[in-house]
């Protein structure tokens, strides 16, 4: 019938009509070009879009690590989500239902300066006469007063006097020592050190409490008086490093007007010594314990400390405090096989640590045993890693450094963790915050030496001020300091 109709029209009409259908092909065929360029630029931006989300979600991941899932100090985490109510807790601050009561011991009697006997000599109900109760022990209350001199000033007198055989005119010898005696230039510099006091802050405590006016210059020249007289116990600690059998190392910044230095933190078994050094690179390591060191050093996974480990051939304990941070942040990262993969050695590490926490109900033998299979599970189950993952930097590191997180279980005295070297680090940072750094070798000087002598007493269970009393005293009479390791 079309072909009829066809038929029925004329040259120019069907011309006419053919070029229509030229038109329409022609349209349609544009329209189809653009679809394609349309198609083609969306899934260009569909690409770039995807990219841009795993590239947002890297980000978000990097931007969520804190202290527990990565090496970041517990100082970075600005903001902490608040903790959950304890379910032993009551709502109430202080001590709560259970836990024993702790008393501050009584002061004994070679301690006691005066005793006030306090007696009712009338009844207050009653007012009738009251006799003493010998058999019924007196209620004590012991109470400590700031005397209102708390210093005692000494006054010396050097006479002149002629030697009668030549004439000469000599002076009698006063005492070693300026304005402050061994025990109040010792209060000087524990509030400078211990208590992270300024020069400031120290001076308007003399003249208030003490009722001593000096300047900030003097007290500067005080505390580098001492500084040098710890001289010789620090130097004496830092050439012990090199044979101490095991050792922590860490390292955190240090402000000194503008330029970056860095404080190194060395914890052996009885002392701590800090280094402040412009480099954190392996060149301190090798000024401080030199090529031979045989000790196994205890460390986070920094680059200077593999180097070194390279280079010196040095037995190293790699931080598993660190590792469980840098695997908990494999968790929080979009790709469901990193996060299988986290899982699979988080748990690993669980076992092991459950082992050692579960050493003291095992046998010797038994012990090793369960160590080792724990061990093997964790190193084998680290090396397997999702080909193209992010966790492929975690296996490289097992497959190249697996027996350097496993040392403790083969050396025994090694830690685990380098916990015990970042606690003692803690106290410097808490300085560095609140003295705002050192402003020349002078003061990088007194930091190494108050920080190596505090941190030296701490652990020992002595008194720092104690020990720079008598630091001090021996200096007043021609002594060296004793040695810091004296008490251990």
């Amino acid at each position: 019938m079309k072909r009829a109709a066809l038929e029925l029209l004329s040259k120019e009409e069907l011309i006419e009509l053919v070029l229509r259908l030229d038109r329409r092909c022609e349209e349609l065929e544009r329209q189809n070009a653009e679809l394609k360029k349309e198609n083609t630029e969306l899934a260009a931006r569909c690409g770039r879009l995807e990219k841009r989300c795993t590239e947002l979600e890297a980000e978000l991941a990097k931007a969520r690590k804190n202290s527990s899932n990565s090496s970041k100090p517990p100082s970075s985490d600005i903001v902490k989500p608040p903790r959950p109510p304890s379910e032993r807790s009551n709502g109430k601050i202080g001590g709560q239902p259970g836990h024993p009561r702790h008393e501050r011991p009584s002061f004994p009697p070679e301690q006691v300066d005066k005793i006030v006997k306090h007696r009712q000599r009338r009844c207050p109900k009653c007012g009738g006469a009251m006799r003493v109760l010998l058999n019924v022990p007196p209620r004590v209350l012991q109470q400590v007063e700031l005397v209102k001199k708390p210093v005692r000033v000494t006054e010396h007198r050097a006479f002149a006097c002629q030697c009668k055989e030549c004439g000469g005119i000599h002076y009698g010898r006063l005492p070693l020592g300026g304005l402050m005696g061994p025990r109040l230039l010792a209060l000087l510099i524990y509030l400078k050190g211990a208590c992270h006091g300024s020069y400031t802050t120290v001076q308007a405590f003399l003249e208030a409490v003490i009722g001593l006016r000096v300047s900030c210059g003097y007290l500067a020249k005080q505390v580098g008086k001492v500084a040098r007289m710890l001289d010789g116990p620090y130097q004496e600690l830092l050439g012990r490093l090199s044979s101490e059998p095991r050792l922590g190392v860490d390292e955190t910044g240090h402000k000194e007007r503008g330029r970056k230095f860095w404080t190194w933190c060395f914890r052996a078994a009885a002392f701590v010594v800090f280094l402040i050094d412009r480099s954190r690179g392996s060149i301190v390591l090798l000024k401080t314990l030199g090529k031979d060191f045989k000790g196994v050093l205890g460390c986070d996974y920094f680059g200077a400390y593999r180097k070194y480990m390279g280079t010196c051939n040095v037995l190293v304990q790699f931080c598993l405090a660190h590792l469980i941070r840098d695997v908990k942040f494999l968790l929080t990262v979009p790709d469901i096989a990193t996060r299988n993969y986290a899982e699979r050695v988080l748990r690993c590490l669980r076992q092991l640590f459950h082992v050692i926490h579960r050493r003291d109900s095992m046998s010797e033998v038994r012990f090793q045993k369960a160590m080792e299979l724990a061990r093997q599970e964790l190193v084998q189950t680290a090396k397997r890693a999702p080909m193209g993952s992010q966790a492929q930097n975690l296996a490289k590191r097992f497959r190249k450094y697996g027996a350097a997180y496993t040392r403790f279980i083969t050396t025994p005295g090694v830690e685990p963790t380098n916990n015990l070297t970042e606690q003692a680090l803690r106290f410097v940072v808490i300085d560095r915050r609140v003295t705002q750094g050192t402003r020349g070798a002078m003061g990088r000087c007194w930091c190494e030496r108050i920080w190596t002598t505090l941190a030296t007493c701490r652990m020992q269970r002595r008194s720092a001020f104690e020990y720079l009393h008598h630091a001090i005293r021996c200096h007043y009479a021609g002594r060296p300091a004793t040695s810091l390791l004296a008490a251990s």
